[in-house]
């Protein structure tokens, strides 16, 4: 995925729903920015033409090649066997553009469930093979500035309403 891929967030949404419909993939890390090598076939092919994902077939030759300078470099080929159950740990009231992470996978189109606490104490965990953290979790500053916030006349409105939730006993019902 160099500079020569139209889109580089819908290719791996591409490779998502090609390992997902049972074809083998293989992820070639730092071969041409990242590229993904799939078995051809017509749906996938359709899939990357409706997402604007430049595809690039190649033959046994090719493929040979692009292994060979993968061996000579500083390069690797992982196997992608499973599309992994995705789930990301995020407030229930976390705005769309709050994190830049479920932005990517929804733009990529790649399923993910979101889940808090609640999830987490029942041991949902388990049902999952990826977990991303929201990344506000672990600055400690999310708190003072929300509280800052609240008191400034105008502020937004989910502003407020976050804080009000921070401070609320839903937020401090599973202390830790």
């Amino acid at each position: 995925m160099d500079d020569a891929q139209s889109d580089h967030l819908k290719a791996y949404g591409v490779a998502y729903r090609a390992i997902q419909a049972g074809l083998k993939a293989e992820w070639l890390l730092n071969y041409r920015g990242g590229s993904f090598l799939i078995p051809d076939a017509d749906a996938l092919r359709r899939d990357a033409a409706l997402n604007g994902v430049r595809t690039e077939p190649v033959d046994e030759g090719a493929v040979t090649t692009i292994r060979g300078e993968i061996e000579a470099s500083n390069m690797d080929a992982v196997p992608l066997e499973k599309a992994p159950k995705v789930a990301v740990y995020a407030p229930p009231n976390a705005a769309p553009w709050d994190d830049a992470v479920t932005m990517a996978l929804q733009y990529a189109g790649i399923a993910f469930t979101k889940i808090w606490d609640p999830q987490v104490i029942s041991r949902a965990l388990r049902e999952y093979d990826w977990l991303h953290l929201h990344h506000e979790d672990f600055t400690g500053s999310t708190p003072s500035f929300f509280s800052s916030i609240q008191a400034c006349p105008g502020s937004p409105t989910w502003y407020r309403a976050t804080a009000r939730w921070r401070g609320s006993s839903d937020s401090r019902r599973f202390p830790i």
